[in-house]
């Protein structure tokens, strides 16, 4: 079973985002406003991947990414926005994270099609 963090600035998308990737059969264990709180959670809840927005207000998605690799999180990461991939280019490929999901996109069915079979 998979347990996920959400990490997103907007009260509106985190209760959205909850609700569809529930219905979908995840498991959402904690949400964070913003990437300070969100590196905290990660280590403190250890879930097994963190939908991460691209655009908080503290620090971007790529840097708290980034941050969690360097303190060797186990947690995967996929990053999410309401813009378009092509806007963030390479940036989506570096670093340690699964893959992007648009927010209007999300589902359960999109989580589970960026993880490693197995």
């Amino acid at each position: 079973m998979q347990t996920i963090l959400i990490v997103d600035d907007s009260a509106a998308f985190r209760l959205q985002a909850r609700a569809v990737l529930e219905a979908d059969g995840l498991t959402v264990v904690g949400e964070a406003v913003d990437g300070s709180s969100g590196l905290e959670a990660v280590r403190r809840i250890k879930p097994d991947l963190v939908l991460l927005d691209i655009g908080l207000p503290d620090m971007d998605g790529f840097q708290v990414a980034q941050a969690l690799a360097d303190d060797g999180s186990q947690s995967a990461v996929v990053l999410t926005s309401s813009r378009d991939a092509s806007e963030y280019g390479p940036r989506l490929t570096q670093g340690r994270t699964l893959g992007f999901v648009r927010k209007d996109e999300l589902s359960g069915a999109a989580i589970q099609g960026l993880l490693p079979a197995g």
